[in-house]
């Protein structure tokens, strides 16, 4: 055999990845001889010089290792230091631990080496190391400019102070140059940035100041930091208003030929009180058959915001309207979505419609989607409607017009909600919070928004035409735009189903092959059982995020095969994207098929970041009012009920979906142990546990604005669990504490500490 065969396989047979070269010599027996040794040296060399070998960095010989897979993706960071970095659509994210994110930030694009591949047996997400960012998403930032302190003054150079800004995932400070604009301490400014966080400064931007927004002390300006820091534009540019100017306030009758007229269908809008841009209207009516036609007719935005205007460029860069605590950034003018594109009673409005024939199980036996043009009735809201639907005569006098055809769709909806029910849709009962301003934007009540059969009758048909639309042009094989919701993935669901067995309440169904329906009789099973708040928490977090994509991969929350969103065009760049393929692939071309086979995936991606950052907005802001609201009552205290548990703490809720963090650190009563599998803490000495779900009493100590953070700590109540605490004797374990690992002499020297209680019953922290 040759010499350089007896190298390769004994490095390759080896226990240890790599040996020196004398041992090499030594376990083949040419350690002894000066000419053997001589000649594999030699070898080695050769070896090493055909790449077959490598000489590691501290000399040793092994075989070449594969080189790491190096991927590109977007990075998410977590306030804590760590991230992910997300691959793509269809692949698993890359978990990044503190350290190896070279500084990446937000939604920065990098390369990622992959340093463990996941294991999904074990249950593992893959792991990797941040190599490259190759460019950077937040190149200026909004936030509220500070001085210096005395001692940062000394050595602050070019430096006039720093500026901290509201968005969580960006958690530096930038210090400002003297370059550009010279901002007053408490001034609202935007910064453009010029160095990001490196080796040697890890936690700090540098950039200067391009324009003084206002003052901190402004109405309103708190929201707008929220809003601009996190990228969403609120004024729009001056060609995309001298668009909208343009556009005329009402409809001529001559731009009607063509279009299916409506107009002698009673058909109405309900929407919320303070509703502005109406854009969903309906009609109904019995058919001979036994059938129920339902006409859902949207506002035809795309007629006005044409393809690759400036109008169009600036919705697709918006993506979508933020709702915020006391106003909205809508992704249209409002000369556009409160006036031509708002179906405002008793004037003609373009739309596109989805006109169904419905049987009596719920399903859609025909169908016609078109452009159109409409006249409504009424405009109605869900509270008038609510009210005819209580029986309320004063209410049904006074929208006769329109009383049977509310009748109908009260009808029509239980048919609808059957029928979701029988395929196996899931129903997450949510709170959602109304939180009350005044003139100032001072929040002065947190309700919880209710929701009646108005509103769940309206989510009905829209939910149903979404369906209609997408099967549409599924059945058809035309380029198009879904809403897809996927199957959770393996991982999750298998740590569900050991949270759920904890409480003692089966699944069915594999991770892998469990279906909607399957988690709908989960659902229904724990209905106003003790844990069903936990355990629907839970369940909706092992969800995936909804999101858009140019291939149908169905939604599995409602268990539909189609789905898409076709019913909100003025605030949803997707919808109005649809209404543009409406029109566009009726009579399809080659062109037209391959023009939006190219543009679709990208549109898709963009305006699903879009939709999260309007989310992550709207969060922020509410995080921050709950805040402000809850400054008022420091030291109050409540009887609250565990909402999470987690290794620093638990998580507390109000009934008007105010929700803080009792610390670890303020739990000084004993030791207490995270238990992962059933999310509880346990104290070591007294056995008095937390769980999900478990009332208890706390008090509020900090509700901090900037960050939007409501501290609670525990109070001592009746309402405490205790469980029994297992018994550690010295004889049971090896005459030893279990937890102390310390030998017997170490502990020794400790006999004469102070006890764990100080006198007086209170707890000794540690320092």
């Amino acid at each position: 055999m040759k010499l350089s065969k007896k190298i390769t396989d004994f490095l390759a047979n080896m226990p240890s990845k790599s040996i020196s070269p004398k041992m090499l010599a030594s376990n083949l027996g040419m350690a002894d001889d000066a000419s053997d040794y001589k000649h594999l040296i030699k070898t080695i060399a050769q070896l090493e010089e055909s790449k077959a070998i490598e000489v590691t960095a501290g000399g040793n010989l092994a075989l070449p290792q594969p080189e790491a897979e190096v991927l590109e993706g977007t990075f998410s960071a977590n306030p804590r230091g760590f991230g992910f970095v997300r691959i793509g659509e269809n692949e698993p994210d890359v978990f990044v631990k503190r350290g190896n994110t070279k500084f990446a930030m937000n939604e920065d694009v990098v390369e990622v080496k992959i340093t463990s591949p996941a294991n999904p047996l074990k249950g593992n997400e893959a792991e990797g190391k941040v190599v490259a960012i190759k460019s950077r998403a937040v190149t200026s930032l909004v936030g509220e400019f500070y001085a210096f302190d005395e001692d940062e003054k000394k050595n602050s150079g070019s430096l006039l102070g720093y500026v901290i800004n509201k968005n969580k995932k960006i958690p530096f400070r930038t210090n400002i140059s003297k370059k550009g604009l010279h901002p007053e301490v408490g001034d609202i400014v935007r910064v453009d940035v010029t160095h990001y966080p490196d080796r040697d400064f890890p936690e700090v931007l540098q950039g200067l100041v391009t324009e003084i927004i206002g003052k901190a002390t402004d109405t309103g300006i708190d929201v707008l930091e929220v809003l601009e820091s996190m990228g969403i534009p609120s004024p729009f540019p001056e060609d995309v208003l001298a668009e909208a100017n343009a556009v005329p306030d009402e409809i001529e009758e001559k731009d009607i030929i063509g279009r299916v007229d409506y107009r002698n269908e009673i058909a109405f809008t309900i929407d919320g009180a303070d509703a502005k841009d109406l854009d969903d209207a309906v009609h109904i009516k019995a058919l001979d058959n036994g059938n129920i036609e339902l006409g859902v007719h949207i506002a035809d935005v795309s007629y006005y915001v044409t393809e690759g205007s400036a109008l169009d460029r600036e919705a697709l860069n918006r993506g979508t309207s933020t709702y915020v605590t006391d106003r909205v950034v809508p992704m249209l003018p409002e000369r556009l979505s409160n006036g031509i594109c708002s179906l405002n009673p008793r004037v003609n409005r373009f739309t596109q419609s989805c006109v169904m024939e419905i049987n009596p199980d719920g399903y859609v036996v025909n169908y016609q989607i078109s452009q159109s043009v409409i006249k409504t009735t009424e405009r109605m809201t869900y509270s008038d409607v609510n009210e005819m639907l209580a029986g309320n005569q004063e209410y049904l006098e006074k929208f006769a017009a329109i009383a049977a055809s509310v009748e109908q769709m009260a009808k029509l909806h239980a048919i609808l909600l059957a029928m979701r029910a029988r395929r196996g849709s899931i129903d997450f009962e949510t709170q959602e919070a109304k939180i009350i301003v005044d003139k100032l934007g001072k929040p002065i009540e947190i309700q919880v928004r209710k929701r009646g059969i108005a509103e769940m009758m309206i989510e009905s048909f829209m939910l149903i035409a979404n369906e209609t639309v997408a099967r549409s042009f599924a059945t058809r094989e035309l380029p198009f735009i879904y809403r897809v919701h996927e199957h959770p993935k393996a991982d999750k669901l298998t740590r569900f189903i050991d949270f759920a067995s904890v409480f003692g309440i089966p699944l069915k169904g594999t991770p892998e092959n469990m279906q909607s329906k399957d988690l709908q009789d989960f659902m229904l099973k724990i209905k106003d059982q003790p844990g069903e708040m936990v355990l629907s928490t839970m369940l909706l977090r092992s969800m995936q995020q909804a999101r858009y994509d140019e291939d149908n991969l169905g939604h599995f929350g409602l268990a539909a095969e189609y789905y898409t969103h076709f019913t909100s065009p003025i605030r949803r760049y997707p919808d109005l994207l649809v209404h543009r393929l409406i029109r566009a692939e009726s009579h399809p071309t080659t062109e037209v098929i391959e023009h939006f086979e190219a543009i679709i995936p990208e549109i898709a991606q963009l305006t699903s970041s879009r939709e999260r950052r309007a989310i992550d907005a709207e969060r922020a802001v509410e995080a921050m009012k709950k805040a402000e609201y809850m400054a008022s009552y420091v030291d109050t205290e409540y009887d609250v009920t565990i909402s999470s548990v987690t290794r620093f703490g638990f998580f507390v809720s109000l009934p008007n979906t105010i929700e803080g963090l009792v610390h670890m650190s303020t739990l000084g009563d004993d030791f207490y142990n995270f238990n992962e599998r059933d999310l509880t803490l346990k104290g070591e000495r007294t056995g008095k546990v937390f769980r999900m779900g478990q009332p208890v009493k706390v008090k509020l100590v900090k509700a901090d604005k900037v960050t939007g953070d409501i501290d609670f700590e525990h109070v001592d109540s009746d309402l405490d669990v205790v469980e029994a605490v297992e018994k550690r004797s010295r004889e049971s374990h090896g005459g030893r504490d279990s937890r102390d690992k310390r030998p017997d002499w170490k502990k020794n020297k400790d006999k004469d500490k102070k006890p764990f209680h100080k006198k007086g019953g209170k707890p000794a922290r540690k320092k």
